[in-house]
């Protein structure tokens, strides 16, 4: 099973030099489709109970859009385990000439992976 959300990465979110967001930003969109997920198998959406292996691979930065895919690799009997991935898919590249000037890249660069492990309620 797999979750696909995509997201407009605003302005506001840029936390460094150059646009940049911080990591965190991308665990946060690991949560929010790791909850959907939870919601889709069991009912419920589930708690975070820890990642594995997270990866910062490529920089994102506001004015990115922002592919993020989980998909169900294990399930325990109250335990998911998922893998994540952060893709950029379009990127700002404002011009003094066109300032909200944006591309489609050719390939998502892919900005964040990981594997979570979820938890759910007992089935009743």
């Amino acid at each position: 099973m797999r979750v696909v959300h995509r997201r407009y990465v605003p302005y506001s979110h840029a936390h460094y030099a150059g646009n940049l967001v911080d990591g965190a930003y991308s665990l946060g969109l690991f949560g929010d489709v790791a909850t959907e997920m939870c919601i889709l198998t069991d009912g419920d959406e589930g708690l975070f109970a820890s990642y594995s292996d997270v990866q910062f691979r490529e920089p994102v930065r506001a004015g990115d859009v922002l592919e993020t895919v989980a998909e169900l690799v294990k399930v325990g009997t109250r335990s998911r385990v998922m893998e994540f991935a952060v893709r950029v898919v379009a990127r700002g590249c404002a011009t003094e000439e066109r300032p909200g000037a944006a591309e489609l890249l050719a390939e998502p660069l892919v900005a964040t992976t990981a594997t979570g492990t979820v938890v759910v309620p007992p089935s009743s």
